[in-house]
């Protein structure tokens, strides 16, 4: 039976992917860390421990003691803060990865590595509609540049040590079970909590600003696919695309004013209205599709109905 370690199961993917592991491989099975407290129910759902992945001696004494045979490292410092930090930005994305492969090349029960990559590895040079797997890659982000230096790191250590790499280039991403962490996608989930809570919203993009998301639920079944699919059948060793479905904020008003008919919405485009004019407006995953079968459930009609009935839920409203 494979025991599986999730880095950063306190986050957005984290959480969500953890319960859903638990499910597959039995909650004794999959242990989550993370540099913070995570929810309740990855705490009392299965084993849990707070462990820096910065820490190279702890993580490598973890990994052998507990027989790890799969990591998903997840912890990243995401596009919206890296840029108030830069250095400290690159050195937790950067040292974190290195600490994972190093220890994936040495340790013989390590198997497979998921790390996540993230559109930010386009720039404004890489043509934004239908953004194919192989392309210009020029970002102009700290975030960008880490996750297109550590897509090259992942197909070296493929290539030259023969370790298990699986990547997803991810979209931006919505989900009800936690709230934004510091993205240039985020107004997509912040949207909700505020059309729910106040019925106003004030957008960080302009109303036409048109980019690729992926509910959480297709992103974490699309991550264990991968990572379950014949390594024989992975042309990619970098990371591949993912696209989702492509729409721009007056969209998702629209949208979610089906429900909500009264929401007020105002747009006051700040510094991350730069990142995301750099990034694609829609992305091709056919290599996904055609390497490891990719497919999603949720299109804009059904992730909205789904985020306001779950964050209703969640206040109660």
């Amino acid at each position: 039976m494979d025991n599986i370690l999730v880095i950063g199961a306190a986050g957005q993917i984290g959480s969500e992917l953890t319960i859903e592991l638990r499910k597959i491989y039995g909650s004794e099975h999959v242990f989550a860390t993370d540099i913070k407290q995570a929810s309740k129910d990855i705490v009392d759902g299965g084993p849990f421990q707070i462990l820096d992945v910065l820490d190279d001696k702890r993580l490598i004494h973890f990994v052998i003691r507990h027989k790890i045979t799969q990591i998903y490292h997840l912890a990243a410092v995401l596009s919206g803060n890296a840029e108030r930090i830069p250095i400290q930005a690159w050195n937790i994305n950067m040292e974190s990865l290195m600490n994972i492969l190093d220890l994936a090349k040495e340790v013989e029960d390590i198997k497979k590595v998921f790390w996540p990559s993230s559109i930010a590895v386009f720039g404004p040079t890489t043509p934004r509609v239908n953004t194919p797997q192989l392309t210009v890659m020029e970002p102009r982000t700290v975030y960008g540049i880490s996750k297109q230096a550590g897509e090259r790191w992942i197909e070296y250590y493929n290539r030259r040590y023969k370790v298990d790499t699986r990547s997803i280039r991810y979209p931006g991403l919505i989900s009800f079970k936690t709230e934004a962490g510091g993205g240039t996608t985020d107004y997509a989930v912040e949207i909700f909590y505020d059309a729910v809570k106040y019925g106003i919203y004030e957008c960080f993009l302009t109303e036409n600003t048109r980019l690729p998301m992926l509910f959480m639920a297709d992103a974490i079944k699309s991550t264990i696919n991968l990572m379950e699919a014949d390594s024989s059948k992975l042309s990619i060793k970098t990371s591949y695309n993912l696209g989702g479905i492509s729409f721009s904020p007056e969209e998702l008003v629209n949208e979610i004013r089906k429900h909500i008919p009264l929401l007020k919405i105002t747009y006051k485009p700040d510094f991350r209205q730069a990142i995301a004019d750099s990034w694609p407006q829609s992305i091709d995953d056919s290599v996904a599709r055609h390497d490891w079968g990719c497919n999603f459930t949720y299109n804009l009609a059904k992730l909205t109905e789904v985020m306001i009935n779950e964050v209703r839920k969640k206040y109660e409203i």
